[in-house]
């Protein structure tokens, strides 16, 4: 925007310089109204060309000092809110961002592309038997790989067997999936909790301040009840963050599962008809 604006003011001293030379080099026998008429233009095309510029420059300015204050707003109200509670609120947030972004890259380098994974295994069979299929697992990360890897180490105990070792190494994957949700959990519910205390607390103070001043003055409980309501919202406010962050991990959870159900019975057919030959 500020290049934009001295752009403009370059153009405009740009059109005034050439307005000038244009008078300047004007002939001695022209009337005396003709340069009149002309330095008139000048000023007026010059004014026209800065008021623009001063008028953005204005605006740019009470849009910057408008960004700035919401900084202030922010920082204001959050001591404001008092320092313990609001802390403890904002410790709550960005403990729970971490676990969130931990969890969401896992799940992304664990999500995995089933169908190709199998068409690799059932080709590596056919060519090179199951140890060729074991190093395709082995070589390819995701948690459908690592169950994958354990029925096919053993193929050689029968079908019954590698169905139950995918079962029972599934439930494990899935454990480390879910690992950390409960944690976010807790700071779902433990925000708004933390938001609800600072509100109690802030409203003893202010009854205190009632009894001490034995009148009910609305200037006494101001305080009282405005670090009360801005703990609340603060509360509130982190919860509805994680919850929204919570939820797209539980269904990424979900997706991987089912992805890992659908693979491990066609890892099973597959086995099947492998053995068959």
């Amino acid at each position: 925007m500020k290049k934009s604006f001295a752009l403009i003011a370059i153009l405009a001293m740009f059109v005034f310089t050439i307005n000038t030379n244009l008078v300047a080099q004007t002939p001695d026998t022209d009337t005396t109204g003709s340069a009149v008429e002309d330095t008139t233009a000048v000023v007026e095309e010059e004014t026209v060309a800065e008021t623009p510029v001063e008028e953005n420059l204005e605006v740019t300015d009470e849009v910057a000092e408008t960004d700035g204050s919401v900084h202030e707003v922010i920082k204001e109200k959050f001591i404001e809110g008092g320092a313990m509670f609001m802390s403890l609120v904002l410790i709550a947030l960005i403990i729970g961002l971490a676990l969130v972004i931990e969890r969401i890259i896992y799940l992304n380098l664990a999500d995995t592309n089933t169908n190709k994974l199998l068409e690799s295994i059932e080709s590596a069979l056919e060519t090179g038997g199951v140890d060729s299929a074991k190093e395709i697992c082995r070589n390819t990360r995701g948690p459908v790989a690592s169950i994958f890897y354990q029925g096919l180490d053993r193929a050689d105990q029968g079908i019954e067997i590698v169905e139950k070792s995918v079962i029972s190494y599934g439930s494990v994957q899935m454990s480390l999936l879910e690992k950390g949700l409960t944690w976010i959990s807790l700071f779902i519910t433990l925000a708004p909790m933390l938001g609800f205390m600072g509100t109690v607390i802030g409203m003893i103070g202010a009854f205190d301040s009632i009894q001490a001043a034995g009148d009910i003055d609305p200037a006494l409980v101001a305080g009282g009840i405005k670090v009360a309501l801005i703990t609340t919202v603060s509360g509130l406010i982190v919860a509805m963050i994680l919850q929204v962050f919570y939820n797209y991990i539980v269904s990424k959870v979900d997706s991987i599962v089912t992805k890992m159900e659908d693979a491990s019975i066609s890892l099973i057919d597959i086995l099947v008809k492998y053995n068959k030959k």
